[in-house]
């Protein structure tokens, strides 16, 4: 028979083996945290080391994000659907440009409310000819140019002249060379990484570009009335033809004689369609479509002001397809 000392040693054994399982567990466990401790302060790391970038719209705030990546945590100050030229800033918009390390704005009076928010931040960095600041009007080729100066017209601010280019997605590539050049001059060491993020959105948009101009091809001149004057860019790079304004001046309500005369335009000109943007009001423009007898097609004017305009080329793929898809049902 065993000794009692041996069924002592056999009946430890089990117990043994348990403990080293547990704290086999335990090393494991141990060894799991560290892991998840280290990413945590892997990712804060590289938040921390992010440039921080405040555009004033969601257009630049998308197109900085393609050129940056994730070398840049952007933020826009108008939000998506907001009229920026209306809008009016919130105290949290001092915090945001307060942390900027980059400022990227439209100009041209489009977000004329930045200047004085920079001014009560007191960064020169971010104001005007400062190093962390960038005007993505610079380089563009304007149309209806008006004077040196910015004026203030009703609640819209346009400046020397009209201020939605972005809406001409060939002017992305001056839009982004800009931005390009602030991120590496406030990030030298990843030059490499944004002139390769920039080169592989533009080839992107390349691609789409020469389908959005074969889609809308067949449609060359066909004539529109807009609700604001928010379409030239777009109408040039597409050829087509906007021949009026329901409103008869920026923020201005259209009065019952401007009306008359603008159906009246618009049964000449043949117009197809009624453009509007998602933050005005509705009622004339359907007012528009119904005594001529043509669709208003809601288009988005920034990226996220219409649900499929989720991004830049987003935003291009949904207007051209809106516009495309209401002639051809007009002409089969």
């Amino acid at each position: 028979m065993p000794s009692r000392c041996a069924r002592r040693f056999a009946e430890s054994r089990p117990l043994s083996r348990a403990k080293e399982h547990l704290g086999s567990i335990a090393v494991v466990r141990a060894g799991l945290r560290s892991l998840v401790i280290a990413a945590a302060l892997l990712a804060a790391a590289s938040a921390s080391a992010a440039l921080r970038v405040v555009a004033t719209t969601t257009d630049l705030a998308a197109l900085t994000t393609a050129v940056g990546g994730d070398l840049v945590i952007v933020e826009s100050i108008v939000p998506a659907g907001i009229d920026a030229e209306a809008f009016e800033s919130r105290p949290g918009d001092l915090d945001k440009l307060r942390q900027a390390d980059l400022v990227v704005r439209i100009g041209l009076g489009y977000d004329f409310w930045l200047d004085a928010l920079v001014v009560r931040v007191g960064n020169k960095r971010i104001m005007r000819g400062g190093d962390a600041y960038v005007d993505a009007s610079a380089g563009i080729p304007l149309l209806e140019i008006r004077g040196q100066g910015v004026v203030n017209e009703g609640g819209h601010a346009h400046g020397v002249g009209n201020p939605h280019y972005w809406l001409d997605p060939e002017y992305a590539i001056i839009i982004t060379a800009s931005i390009a050049e602030a991120l590496v001059r406030r990030a030298p060491e990843h030059r490499d990484r944004i002139v390769a993020n920039r080169e592989r959105f533009l080839a992107e948009l390349r691609t789409r570009l020469q389908k959005w101009s074969e889609a809308l091809a067949p449609y060359a001149g066909a004539t529109f009335i807009a609700y604001h004057n928010s379409w030239p860019y777009f109408a040039r790079r597409f050829r087509l033809n906007v021949v009026g304004y329901i409103e008869p001046k920026e923020g201005v309500a259209p009065s019952p004689a401007h009306l008359a005369r603008l159906i009246s335009l618009a049964r000449t000109s043949q117009v197809k369609a009624i453009l509007h943007e998602p933050y005005e009001p509705e009622e004339t423009s359907r007012f528009m479509a119904q005594k001529l007898g043509v669709p208003m097609l809601k288009l988005a004017i920034s990226v996220g002001s219409m649900p499929d305009a989720r991004d830049y080329l987003a935003l291009f793929d949904y207007n051209v397809a809106t516009v495309a898809n209401a002639l051809r049902a007009r002409n089969p």
